[in-house]
């Protein structure tokens, strides 16, 4: 009993149970996965964020023209390029986006000091 016990745990250490690869790519999307829809910037300005297969398209409305990118979960974080640059969006609150318009607010996301987005 003790030998065929030992068997699976080592056939199973060594192949891997069935799903656990998938669960755990599964499992880094999830902070990602809870920041679908869209965010709220200062005057006009809004991000939004959609799955797209197992990615996300990342819409960034600014002052002059909406814009999409291609985004994919990085730990807590969500990262894609912009104009040549690695961006990398987090959670935060209003005080740690650095906008004056977005202070007090406590659900929202930041790409750099001074670019946030939260929801109301």
């Amino acid at each position: 009993m003790k030998t065929s016990l030992l068997l699976l745990f080592v056939v199973f250490t060594a192949v891997g149970l069935p799903g656990c690869e998938q669960k755990m790519a599964d499992a880094k999307d999830v902070a990602a996965d809870r920041w679908v829809g869209r965010w709220n910037g200062p005057e006009g300005t809004w991000l939004e964020i959609q799955r797209a297969g197992g990615n996300y398209d990342i819409t960034i409305r600014d002052l002059d023209r909406a814009r999409t990118f291609a985004g994919t979960a990085s730990g807590e974080r969500l990262v894609f390029q912009r104009d040549g640059t690695q961006e990398s969006l987090k959670a935060s609150n209003g005080d740690e986006t650095g906008m004056k318009w977005l202070a007090g607010k406590t659900d929202c996301l930041t790409l750099k000091p001074g670019e946030g987005y939260c929801r109301d």
